[in-house]
């Protein structure tokens, strides 16, 4: 008969000394906290089943929730993390409700704002993305992280809660993409599935902590399926065209449309595509 006490005295001793302050937090309690923070930032477009709770009284419980986390996290400033939270809830509203417009206007597909919000994937990790960046915003990474972990293994939609992410964010399909750390997103950008901004070598590991390690995406840009961008110093254009299964790790200028031709990858200004349409 196997002797399980000695089995437990050997994985016991693989990990000698191993401590983790992340350990004695309630992950059931992300999971509420998150579903309660979704509920109260898309009220009022979820069923009348899910409105039978009021909003003041999910803030109520994510109030709680978010308190019980911060303790559990051994924040002495807890009360100062959890208000700043709150008051933020506002801002996250007003920034869903422009990536909701931007689906709506951009999907011909979308037949209503509901079906937005509960059944869109990009909108789905949007949404966690939102609120996993105010919390790593103040200081609270393992939470942020788990919250876009969630998203992650729900949509396929992988965003480092770092990524600095403007106005009216769109993702189309969404499967696949990728947003790492230090990417920044300006306004007006829309994603097709299978989009990597990442970064160009992670063989120096930790020493690269802190550095700009991904791109910079200017405003009103659109990157089609399977785009691979890398670098902290490689910055698209505002107003440019990223083609489908473009392998990028160098700038290219606004107003500017890339895409993978027949003897490689080419770049034009949008300029000059608009002159040869109107002679087409």
């Amino acid at each position: 008969m196997t002797d399980l006490k000695e089995i437990d005295q050997l994985l016991s001793r693989n990990t000698p000394g191993f401590s983790d302050k992340e350990m004695s937090i309630d992950l059931s309690l992300i999971a509420a906290f998150l579903s309660d923070t979704r509920k109260v930032l898309t009220f009022e477009f979820l069923p009348v089943a899910d409105q039978s709770i009021s909003r003041i009284d999910l803030l109520q419980k994510i109030d709680d929730s978010l308190s019980q986390l911060l303790l559990q996290s051994g924040f002495s400033d807890w009360q100062a993390k959890k208000d700043s939270f709150l008051q933020s809830l506002p801002e996250l509203h007003r920034l869903l409700l422009g990536s909701i417009q931007a689906i709506s206007d951009g999907d011909p597909a979308s037949d209503s704002f509901s079906e937005i919000v509960l059944c869109y994937p990009g909108f789905y990790a949007i949404t966690n993305y939102r609120i996993a960046h105010q919390l790593y915003a103040l200081g609270l990474k393992f939470i942020a992280r788990f919250l876009s972990e969630e998203a992650h293994h729900t949509t396929g939609i992988d965003i480092n809660p770092g990524a600095q992410i403007g106005e009216n964010f769109f993702i189309d399909h969404g499967t696949g993409i990728v947003i790492g750390e230090t990417t920044i997103i300006g306004n007006q950008v829309k994603l097709y599935q299978g989009v990597t901004l990442g970064a160009l070598s992670l063989k120096k590991g930790r020493l690269l902590r802190g550095l700009k390690r991904h791109p910079t995406v200017q405003d009103n840009v659109t990157i089609y399926s399977n785009a691979a961008i890398f670098g902290g110093e490689t910055i698209i254009g505002e107003d440019s065209t990223v083609g489908a299964n473009v392998y990028l790790t160098h700038s290219i200028p606004p107003h500017s449309i890339i895409y993978l031709g027949n003897s490689g990858i080419k770049i034009i200004p949008k300029v000059a595509q608009e002159n040869v349409n109107e002679k087409a």
